[in-house]
């Protein structure tokens, strides 16, 4: 069934604290397959505590995206099958214009084919995924620059700080929402701040050298997959690992598989040869068989669970701002 939005009446849900409320814009739109909102969405997620990322208790996701057309915030629900949207701020229509996009509409689970047990009782279990495609670059490369060679703890640790500090309250009613600073913002936060949200020189000189070209950088977001990925490459400081998670959620790149990643070898190879100790050469080859979908195959393998018991200690950790 085709989508639809309008307006709803600014008064049906109480204003922001911070000011008056523009009016939400709505869309409905029926999927012909099995949707699960939250397993979908769930790549865009910066960890619990992501302030442009919230779960209501009703199950209904909220984003806050910074849009080509401004600021916007958008809250998915699914009721019966049907998905339920509202969105608000400048970008509200661009958000609902890009719903089907972003749940996965763009997407073809048709063209992968389980070639191993695992990866086919996963499929079985999950029928409600597929790959969305937010059409935002600049929100995923950021985050995925300051996961660059620390642990992930540390990495969401940074994006709650920077977000809440130089971001800005999104549009709509949930107060607990951020957007994330426009490039501007970015390019001008000062050496020390960057220091107090624990990132080192490196990733944060990746970061402006990003935001300096950030046009030209979202405009890979309407490119195929490998076009997108040289794209992004040719910033210093990005490479293979970052680009590909950056265009799994962009593009929704099915075969985009990330290679120079700390635990993913050893999880698919644990998974599809009894070899925790794979490296990225041994994984490409366990995926070769799913050419073209091998992201798609890495991402059904981390749902199943099949992951190595640990024993080897975590990285460790680092905190710059006492320095």
């Amino acid at each position: 069934m085709a989508g639809r939005y309008a307006p709803r009446p600014a008064a049906a849900v109480p204003a922001q604290a911070s000011g008056p409320r523009a009016a939400a814009r709505t869309r409905t739109w029926t999927p012909p397959w099995p949707l699960d909102v939250a397993l979908v969405l769930s790549p865009l997620r910066r960890g619990p505590g992501d302030p442009t990322f919230r779960t209501s208790p009703d199950g209904a996701v909220w984003r806050a995206s910074r849009t080509p057309a401004g600021p916007g915030t958008l809250r998915v629900a699914v009721r019966g099958g049907r998905v339920e949207a509202e969105a608000w701020g400048p970008g509200a229509e661009w958000l609902l214009d890009g719903l089907p996009a972003l749940l996965g509409a763009d997407d073809d689970p048709a063209q992968f084919t389980p070639r191993h047990r695992l990866l086919a009782a996963t499929l079985r279990r999950r029928p409600g995924l597929r790959l969305g495609r937010s059409g935002l670059v600049l929100e995923s490369l950021i985050p995925s620059i300051l996961e660059q060679k620390v642990t992930t703890d540390e990495a969401y640790g940074s994006w709650r700080v920077l977000v809440r500090r130089f971001g800005e309250p999104a549009p709509g009613p949930n107060d607990r929402l951020y957007v994330m600073p426009e490039p501007r913002t970015w390019a001008l936060i000062p050496s020390w701040e960057w220091h107090r949200a624990n990132v080192d020189s490196k990733r944060s000189a990746t970061i402006l050298r990003a935001v300096r070209v950030a046009r030209r950088l979202e405009e890979a977001a309407a490119m195929a997959p490998e076009q997108a990925q040289r794209r992004l490459e040719l910033i210093p400081g990005i490479g293979p690992w970052t680009s590909a998670e950056v265009v799994q959620r962009s593009n929704g790149a099915p075969d985009a598989v990330t290679v120079g990643d700390y635990h993913l070898p050893s999880i698919v190879g644990h998974a599809l040869a009894d070899n925790r100790d794979a490296d990225d050469a041994e994984m490409l080859e366990l995926l070769a068989p799913y050419a073209g979908q091998r992201h798609r195959a890495a991402r059904l393998i981390l749902l199943s669970g099949h992951t190595p018991p640990r024993r080897a200690p975590r990285m460790t950790p680092r905190d710059i701002t006492t320095l």
